[in-house]
């Protein structure tokens, strides 16, 4: 072999090195395998409402530190594009480490999800550490598919600055809670000595305006979600009490016949109460034009809020399964789950976390621990069934239009909607 053959063969071997070297390197960092000793790499599917998402940066900035064995990439989407994602990477064979989601999503990704219980002490002990209103979200087929990042939950905002002016005083513990008739009687003092152009506003979705099924002692479905059970007695109640909200003018008809925006109402400082979410504490905190607070919901036959919340969840075939438990279980933990909660003002789904030291609204993040903490068990029951209710909620949402409008009688207009809960159970078994 002459010199130019000799050089050649050299430089096609380099060559052929570098190409398999790089592939190797692709297989390492794209399939996230752990491997031979290899640093894994996770892929953490998120999306953001807030401020999270820069949290959860700093912390995983913080466990790789101490894992250096472990590389995290987070691939933000848009909460819109999160179910497509993960159904476009799981489809193509790469499923994604874990990833962040929401009640809606938690039933469809089941069965590609990784047991947490199994591998931390069994389902009892692992489902001990967080808030019991949660279970039915994320425990499916007695596996606990997700772990809870954060709770929501539904409360009472109200304004603090027409109250004092019409000299109502707002429960200041759970065992003096007002009724509902206590409450309304209460608003109508507030509009007529306070000046406040409405009582109460009300989020126009079937999930808040749940709140008040539950309080009246009714359910969507019935306890072994088999049939529906929204036009029972106590249903029909809590319909036509909301319909009297509306004719009694406490409530005003444009949020649930108009579409007007309850947060823009409440924060023009001229109405009393609005029944929300905690995540609207964050809305509100630049309010600046009166005070407003946080105080207990009435009750009716029992107390109840909706819980709600986001969940970390790991995924099957990622080929780090234990590397994502092993992070899950990290985030979780009482101390980094109270930094992540308390600094993007969550609440915590651990019940070693129910007060924390909130830098804002410390008080009013504890009133709607309280009212999570007396949920009826049928709310996250009928909540967690993201399989069936999405087939009815809208359907829901108009029928309670049309009851506040006066065009169609509480009960008929949901023995309507009880019969597509009956026909969505239906579709569900087969």
């Amino acid at each position: 072999m002459n010199t130019k053959m000799k050089t050649i063969s050299i430089g096609m071997a380099m060559v052929l090195t570098t190409l398999m070297t790089a592939a190797c390197a692709q297989k390492e960092s794209g399939g996230g395998s752990a491997a031979g000793g290899k640093k894994a790499a996770l892929d953490f599917v998120w999306f953001s409402d807030g401020n999270e998402g820069a949290l959860m940066k700093g912390i995983i900035e913080e466990y790789e530190a101490k894992n250096t064995n472990v590389d995290i990439n987070m691939i933000e989407v848009p909460y819109k594009d999160l179910s497509t994602k993960l159904k476009t990477m799981i489809s193509g064979g790469k499923p994604p480490a874990l990833a962040r989601i929401s009640t809606s999503e938690l039933g469809a990704f089941a069965n590609q999800a990784v047991d947490l219980g199994e591998t931390n002490g069994g389902l009892d002990a692992y489902t001990g550490q967080f808030v019991d209103s949660l279970k039915p979200f994320y425990v499916v087929n007695n596996k606990a598919v997700a772990a809870p990042m954060d709770v929501t939950a539904n409360g009472l905002i109200y304004n603090k600055t027409l109250f004092d002016k019409a000299g109502v005083k707002v429960p200041t513990s759970p065992d003096a809670v007002w009724t509902w008739d206590e409450f309304s009687a209460a608003l109508k003092q507030v509009m007529d000595k306070g000046g406040a152009k409405y009582g109460l506003v009300w989020d126009y979705t079937p999930q808040r305006w749940s709140t008040l099924l539950y309080q009246f002692g009714g359910s969507l479905m019935s306890a072994d979600g088999t049939k529906a059970a929204i036009n029972n007695e106590a249903g029909v109640q809590a319909a036509e009490f909301f319909k009297k909200l509306h004719t009694d003018g406490i409530a005003p008809t444009s949020v649930w016949l108009g579409g007007e925006n309850p947060n823009n109402l409440f924060r023009s400082g001229t109405v009393a109460a609005h029944l929300a979410g905690n995540w609207m504490i964050s809305n509100y905190k630049d309010i600046s034009n009166f005070e407003w607070g946080v105080t207990y919901m009435p009750k009716a036959k029992q107390r109840s809020s909706v819980p709600g919340g986001k969940f970390a969840m790991a995924f099957k075939k990622s080929g780090v399964e234990k590397e994502a438990a092993d992070f899950i279980n990290y985030i979780t933990t009482k101390e980094v789950n109270a930094k992540y909660t308390r600094e993007a003002l969550f609440l915590s789904p651990r019940k070693d976390n129910a007060k924390l030291d909130y830098a804002f609204g410390k008080e009013m993040m504890e009133v709607f621990s309280n009212e999570l903490n007396s949920t009826a068990p049928a709310a996250a029951e009928d909540w967690s069934k993201q399989t069936i209710v999405p087939k009815f909620s809208n359907d829901l949402k108009k029928a309670l239009s049309e009851i506040v409008g006066g065009k169609t009688p509480a009960q008929e207009g949901l023995d309507e909607v009880a019969g597509l809960i009956d026909k969505a159970i239906s579709e569900d078994k087969k």
